[in-house]
């Protein structure tokens, strides 16, 4: 009779090495990414600062390192600054100043539905039936004249010489348009 012992895997808090904490590599590299998430923040214009999750010490600290100069006490108050970061919420941060680089992605993909329904009503006339039926609050009038405006405006693009600069104007007037029936 021949009994197999499996060995269970317990979390005991040691890392596959043994030890019970991160490296001091690891730690130094966290360091390093809270130091330059502290720069990107001096960085940052006062309102920017004043909409983000950061304590009052900290603020003041990068508040301080903006108004500083010289390069010394700059580089000092840009450590004090990373410093002080370890006690931030650094995910909410780093998401926030994402959000105001990139753009939300929800915002992006709103605006190119928006782009694709502005398309649709340029090559077809029963997309406005099919938006006023959706939106019967649109004011119809305004939306035909935008539309045929727009392509008006489409073909004399389409017949310009290269080099020549193409009209936008309805073109983009139909989107705001557009826009403003959107929530």
């Amino acid at each position: 009779m021949n009994s197999h012992i499996e060995e269970e895997s317990v979390d005991d808090g040691y890392d596959e090495n043994g030890y019970d904490r991160p490296s001091k590599s690891q730690v130094k590299r966290e360091m390093h990414a809270l130091l330059d998430l502290g720069k990107q923040l001096i960085e940052l214009s006062p309102e920017r600062l004043k909409q983000l999750p950061l304590a009052e010490r900290l603020y003041e600290a990068i508040r301080v390192a903006q108004r500083t100069t010289g390069r010394e006490g700059r580089r000092r108050q840009i450590h004090f600054v990373g410093k002080l970061m370890r006690d931030a919420p650094a995910d909410e941060i780093r998401a926030q100043l994402d959000v105001w680089e990139n753009g939300s992605r929800e915002e992006t993909a709103a605006m190119h539905r928006l782009e694709m329904l502005r398309d649709r009503l340029l090559d077809d006339d029963d997309a406005l039936t099919r938006l006023l039926t959706n939106n019967p609050q649109a004011d119809v009038q305004q939306l035909r004249a935008l539309i045929r405006a727009a392509r008006k405006e489409r073909l004399a693009n389409a017949s310009l010489l290269q080099g020549q600069e193409p009209q936008k104007k309805h073109y983009r007037a139909l989107f705001q348009a557009l826009k403003t029936l959107t929530p």
